[in-house]
């Protein structure tokens, strides 16, 4: 019986280990209420996180736009045994760019921007008229943004800016970290890695740039219009901007690990001295767009419910809802050598599979910083689901949301009968 102390060393370091060694002879807490038709997600959910050797998860589970479960499991803080909630929050990191991409949407349906808009007409700011002519992101639009085809190939390249927050503000003589406006105006130096629309290649600066768009055409900040926009009409009120420094966590928030990995500050105020990864590595101050917010893996999944083909919301028009899911980029992005559709595609902030002869779809999104690990998905049925992760720990060379996604996929299939209840109402 005393196994499961010694294991979380490897997740945690032995500091940590004594100091909760006493929560971790039991089963991780499971918090939340208890839904006896789908006890399976308990069971699996349970068993994965003392498995795995993960400190804390969030699942949550919607079917035809109610929320019918929502748990917390294992620990949001390992040294104060604080319990992850169902309302718990999580950094989304890249689920951050759905969100975005529907900011985007809605600022197309108010008519204040087209997809096809070069995105230099909306970055005035940024990029002053006299730098736009024959400027290099002249030809790329807001539609290849979305896609990610703008032209940013960030593994051929060997180079993704959002992670270059010291040289950037080096390069800009500005004090560290870099911000997303020196991000953006130190790019704006360089050439794309290939012509807009050629192909495919994910890009975090392409939505970092979406999210200036957003600022420009809304007049607002960036958190402001989404909160406005996007969140508020479907009753969301505790979304918010992380913050990367521990002093800032929010309240609710839970901590992240990364097993014993640390790194250098890119922070001025401690710069290139040894920190955890998850706390001063990287600026997500300067990721807003692109992986920037606080949720919940409820609130997560009602964002995706109200998506839905059948949802009955004001976040999308029917019309707009369509076109998100027929969002197949041109060329190599969206169609094989020989013309065919590629089964899987990305679209407006979603990795899409369409069902051919239907109009319905699976769509998904994945997300990992260091210390969380995060998917939520859109199954055919109406079923979303959502799982958050507070560690980065590899199994089989797979992060934890990624490991679970064929599991908890063959749990609903053996679901027998869905539950008839909405938890919405209980979560904040």
């Amino acid at each position: 019986m005393f196994a499961k102390p010694y294991r979380w060393i490897r997740v945690t370091g032995l500091l940590t280990v004594l100091i909760c060694a006493a929560t971790c002879y039991a089963d991780p807490p499971l918090t939340g209420t208890a839904v006896p038709e789908l006890v399976a997600f308990d069971r699996l959910l349970t068993a994965y996180v003392d498995e795995k050797l993960i400190p804390g998860a969030s699942f949550a589970v919607t079917r035809r736009g109610k929320l019918i479960y929502a748990r917390g499991c294992g620990y949001a803080d390992l040294g104060k045994k604080e319990e992850v909630q169902p309302d718990s929050l999580f950094r989304t990191a890249s689920n951050s760019k759905p969100i975005t991409a529907v900011a985007i949407l809605k600022l197309m349906e108010q008519g204040k921007l087209k997809l096809d808009d070069p995105i230099l007409m909306h970055l005035t700011d940024a990029v002053p008229g006299a730098k736009r002519k024959n400027h290099p992101w002249s030809k790329i639009t807001i539609r290849h943004c979305l896609q990610h085809t703008g032209g940013w190939d960030t593994v051929k390249a060997k180079f993704d800016p959002m992670f270059r927050s010291v040289p950037i503000a080096e390069a800009l003589k500005v004090p560290p970290p870099a911000s997303a406006k020196h991000v953006i105006r130190f790019m704006g130096t360089r050439k794309p890695d290939f012509p807009a629309g050629d192909r495919y290649a994910y890009s975090n600066f392409g939505y970092v740039l979406l999210g200036r768009i957003i600022e420009q055409a809304s007049g607002q900040t960036y958190e402001k219009y989404v909160q406005e926009h996007v969140f508020e009409p479907i009753g969301i009120k505790t979304a918010r901007l992380a913050k990367t420094l521990l002093p800032g966590r929010a309240p609710g928030e839970v901590r992240y690990y990364d097993g014993d990995k640390r790194g250098r500050s890119v922070f001025a105020l401690n710069l290139n001295e040894s920190v955890p990864t998850p706390y001063g590595c990287w600026c997500i101050e300067a990721m807003d767009a692109n992986g920037g917010w606080l949720l919940s893996a409820p609130n997560l999944a009602r964002f995706m419910a109200a998506l839905d083909a059948s949802a009955q919301t004001p976040l999308l028009e029917p019309a707009t809802r369509k076109l998100f899911l027929n969002s197949r980029p041109t060329g190599s992005a969206g169609f094989e050598s020989d013309g065919k559709p590629k089964p899987n595609f990305y679209g407006y902030g979603w990795r899409i599979q369409l069902l051919q002869g239907t109009d319905r779809a699976h769509y998904w999104h994945e997300a990992s910083f260091d210390g969380v690990s995060g998917l939520m998905v859109h199954r055919d049925d109406e079923v979303n689901w959502v799982i958050m992760f507070n560690s980065t720990q590899l199994y089989d060379n797979k992060l934890p949301a990624a490991a679970i996604d064929e599991p908890i996929h063959a749990t609903m299939n053996g679901i027998k009968a869905w539950p008839e209840i909405d938890l919405f109402p209980t979560i904040k």
